[in-house]
């Protein structure tokens, strides 16, 4: 596959001091700098493909990045020693006080991405991880692999092949990729995952999460894990999560003064007739008449 990478990339004070060193390959663009940024220099960059960015020094303490619109208040962040921007991602950095600085950035064409990762994930996997930012300050083994690709960049060695492995490893070893097992493969939610769902979800005053949200829990696309979810508990996300509220509701019944009114208002019901239909519908009888029967035991 060739490739040509287009990212809209703007910079302003920082200047490379060695010539920028490039190799293309198939579906990806290596490309290695060696710069410096003066304090106050800014830059923008959004592509519509993942990227990797690698930095073989510490630049936490200088740069300064965002997703946001640059204006570097509240949702700024220290720029760590490897990022993974997914595609569409704008990212906008800022220099708060002069440094130089060298890394690697890695284009990557998504289909490219998807024909590597998919075989050894699946596909609904792969598009998760490619979905995930990616941002670590300890990069140990990558920095090794990135070093290794570098010198192939500059000075080709030795078939495409092995600059493309060593790419592959890069991707491996920094992209968060959902971790599955035989369970899941046929088709069903692992312990972990349910373990992690039951957490997220208790952890939400009113027990609500939407499905996208309760699959992105678990590393999966909406649509498999709706089919996965009802295949390992027997009910939909949202009968699962209705059942999980109600039992809270129980509990203030029983535990509280709270009236069924100030319960439905807590746990995220429209009204207290809304409670009082789930509820029903899920015990057998009424809020108050359940609360009548366990204050006369």
């Amino acid at each position: 596959m060739n490739y040509q990478h287009s990212m809209t990339c703007y910079t302003e004070g920082i200047r490379t001091v060695a010539p920028v060193k490039w190799r293309g390959l198939d579906g990806l663009m290596s490309v290695f700098w060696d710069a410096e940024g003066q304090s106050g220099a800014k830059a923008y960059y959004l592509s519509p493909d993942p990227r990797i960015v690698i930095f073989f020094n510490d630049v936490s303490a200088h740069i300064r990045m965002s997703n946001r619109d640059g204006s570097f208040g509240l949702h700024t962040r220290p720029m760590t020693r490897a990022i993974y921007v997914p595609a569409g991602i704008p990212l906008w950095t800022n220099f708060t006080s002069s440094h130089r600085f060298s890394h690697l950035d890695l284009h990557l064409h998504k289909d490219r991405l998807l024909r590597f990762l998919s075989p050894s994930v699946g596909t609904s996997a792969a598009l998760t991880a490619l979905r995930r930012a990616v941002e670590i300050q300890d990069v140990t083994a990558v920095e090794t692999l990135a070093g290794l690709l570098v010198h192939e960049v500059a000075s080709p060695s030795k078939h495409a092949v092995y600059a493309e492995s060593l790419v592959g490893s890069i991707v491996s070893g920094l992209l968060d990729i959902p971790e599955h097992d035989g369970e899941q493969a046929n088709g069903r939610l692992t312990k972990a995952q349910i373990n992690k769902l039951i957490a997220r979800v208790n952890a939400r005053g009113d027990c609500r999460m939407t499905v996208a949200e309760m699959a992105a829990t678990v590393g999966l696309s909406e649509s498999w894990f709706a089919n996965v979810f009802k295949q390992t508990t027997g009910e939909t996300p949202l009968q699962w999560q209705l059942r999980k509220r109600i039992d809270l509701a129980r509990t203030l019944l029983s535990g509280s003064s709270l009236t069924v009114a100030d319960i439905a208002a807590q746990l995220g019901f429209s009204d207290q007739a809304h409670l009082t239909k789930a509820f029903r519908h899920v015990v057998g009888e009424t809020p108050a008449a359940w609360r009548r029967l366990r204050q006369l035991r």
